[in-house]
């Protein structure tokens, strides 16, 4: 509607109408007032109110725009929301002219997700952070967060590189928060079953496995089942991967494995493995995941499927896959039940 036209259009209400209407739309949509407030004030009813604010609008009196930062997809972060029964949905802009080889901005996807963190963190909370680039480039954004305690979920991918990777993080997150960090300093993945068993008795890393039970929320990476793009396939020698492969893999998380339906397989890969359990997992409130990139885009479908995931932050070449595929086929998320009983 031109200026022009919105003008006559508003001037069918007369001088007094206009006023009066111009007056409760101010109380209402910028300060803040109730409708029964603006009713008290002007001595009408409520219901007089809730017409003259419709009218109001229906006349382009009042103009109410939404307005999201541009790197923000805010249609298609609800329509994730809504198609995978998430609590949080936040699809970041995808570069124009992105392609299945190209990688996402992870130092991006780590801002927002930095800035999602702020919101549902609360003092006194528990933060667990997973092994994966995604959340350690979130820890390195992290400006602001609520007092709370943090603990490494995983091990490292390298424990040679400890300072720069997950340990790094929680120390990151800790200090921005003010609160306790308990790192891990072991690789995520172990030779044996009864290496990794010894390692998870020893005092630092007992702590932190002590904290996983009081997690409230947590920041993991996706990974898929191809090199460079899942650290747990990187670390396996070539007829591991050839097991696991046969087992149906489609997708990893914090060394968890997944079919392409969200089912886990290859569990006797956690038992070599420093990782808080799937069922320990399955327990925590908040499970945020950040992944992005066209390669990884069947892999986060898989993920959201298994019921593990509460909330995602992705791009917008991954959103549209996942809305775009065939049904989810989502397990129970609301209780979040174990797809293995389903």
């Amino acid at each position: 509607m031109s200026a022009m036209s919105a003008g006559r259009s508003a001037l069918r209400m007369g001088p007094a109408e206009l006023v009066q209407a111009a007056a409760m739309a101010r109380r209402f949509y910028l300060e803040g007032k109730s409708k029964i407030q603006i009713a008290e004030e002007f001595g009408v009813s409520r219901f007089k109110v809730a017409r003259v604010l419709e009218t109001a609008l229906e006349r382009d009196l009042v103009r109410i725009e939404i307005r999201v930062p541009a790197e923000l997809d805010a249609e298609r972060s609800d329509a994730l929301r809504a198609r995978y029964g998430l609590r949080h949905a936040v699809v970041v802009e995808s570069p124009a002219d992105a392609t299945t080889e190209d990688a996402p901005d992870p130092e991006n996807l780590g801002a927002v997700a930095a800035d999602l963190l702020g919101e549902l963190v609360s003092e006194g909370d528990v933060l667990g952070l997973a092994w994966g680039r995604s959340t350690i480039h979130m820890a390195a954004s992290l400006h602001r967060l609520p007092q709370c305690t943090v603990v490494q979920l995983t091990g490292v991918y390298d424990a040679g590189t400890a300072e720069r990777g997950s340990v790094e993080a929680v120390r990151r997150a800790a200090q921005v928060s003010g609160g306790d960090a308990h790192p891990i300093y072991a690789p995520m993945l172990l030779p044996d079953p009864a290496t990794a068993a010894a390692l998870r008795s020893q005092t630092g890393i007992a702590r932190a496995f002590d904290y996983f039970d009081k997690v409230t929320v947590a920041a993991v990476s996706i990974g898929s089942w191809e090199p460079g793009i899942s650290t747990v396939h990187d670390m396996l020698t070539d007829e591991e991967r050839a097991h696991y492969a046969s087992l149906g893999v489609a997708a990893e998380m914090s060394a968890h494995l997944f079919d392409s339906e969200g089912r886990r397989v290859g569990r006797d890969l956690g038992e070599r493995c420093i990782t808080v359990e799937a069922d320990r997992l399955r327990r925590i409130p908040e499970v945020v995941a950040i992944a992005g990139g066209l390669r990884k885009a069947s892999a986060i479908g898989a993920v959201l499927r298994s019921g593990l995931v509460t909330s995602l932050v992705t791009d917008t070449a991954v959103a549209d896959y996942l809305l775009t595929e065939s049904a989810p086929g989502l397990r129970p998320a609301l209780d979040r039940a174990d797809p293995d009983d389903l």
